[in-house]
This record gives structure tokens, sequence and C-alpha cells, in this order.
């Protein structure tokens, strides 16, 4: 078998991943505690597919805690198959532009509820990473 011809970027140690698992685990018990659905997408494959907040731990050296929106099947299948068909981007088809207001306006939300928590909350490079919001940290 041939190695792969790409690098994964190097692992953090194990105790900044503990401290990151410790941190998403915060987080998940505040965005459910002001009653939105919440899921570990890092432990739970299913979650990926779960409507509400999905929080995900990266174990490289520059990964964190991550948080994004996920929508119901029902929007986000419509939306995602509508977009692979091909839209003009300048007047996109109204479920598309719905799609991505609600997730803008999420977004914006767990972004806010966060911070009012107490989290140190920023905005990762949107090419890696989508309409993700990154969890730094947490101001006791």
């Amino acid at each position: 078998m041939t190695e792969p011809e790409f690098d994964l970027p190097p692992k953090a140690p194990p105790e900044v991943v503990a401290e990151r698992d410790a941190l998403a685990d915060k987080v998940c018990r505040e965005l459910a505690r002001t009653g939105l659905p919440v899921h570990r997408g890092d432990l739970d494959d299913s979650a990926e597919k779960r409507p509400g907040a999905r929080v995900h731990v990266t174990p490289f050296v520059d990964g964190g805690v991550y948080v994004n929106w996920t929508t119901n099947a029902e929007l986000r299948d419509t939306a995602l198959d509508l977009f692979a068909q091909g839209i003009d981007y300048a007047d996109p088809p109204p479920v598309l532009r719905h799609y991505n207001s609600v997730l803008q306006h999420m977004r914006a939300a767990l972004s806010e509820i966060l911070a009012s928590a107490g989290f140190e909350v920023t905005e990762p490079d949107r090419h890696g990473h989508g309409s993700m919001i990154q969890v730094k940290g947490f101001r006791p």
C-alpha cells in the first residue's frame, strides 16, 4: 500500500484535547440550558443530520472547539439540492435565500448566547470552517 500524498496536521497533546473536550461539554450544557437542541458532532456520527447546534472538537494543534447550526432535513436537503443543480448567484431561489438567512441568524444567535454566558467566541477562517463559530475559552 502506498503512503498518502498529503500530510495531516499534527495532533495536539492529549491534555490540550482534554481541555477542549471539557470546554465543548460546557458549551453543550449552556446551549441546552437555553432550550436549544445540541449535539456533540465529534462524538456522534448521526449528529451531522440532526437539527440543532453541533459542537465539534478538532484534535489538531491549530484546532479547537467549533459550533455550527444544522437545520431540519427538509429545508437543508431542498436548499442543497437546488444548489447542486446550479443556481444564479445574483438571484438565488427563495428557499436558498431562506436557508442562508437561517444559518446566518442562527450563527449570530449562537455567538451572542455563548458570549453572554461568558465564553470567548471568535469567527474562524470561513474558507476552512464555513459558517462555524469558534469557542476559545470561558471567562468565569
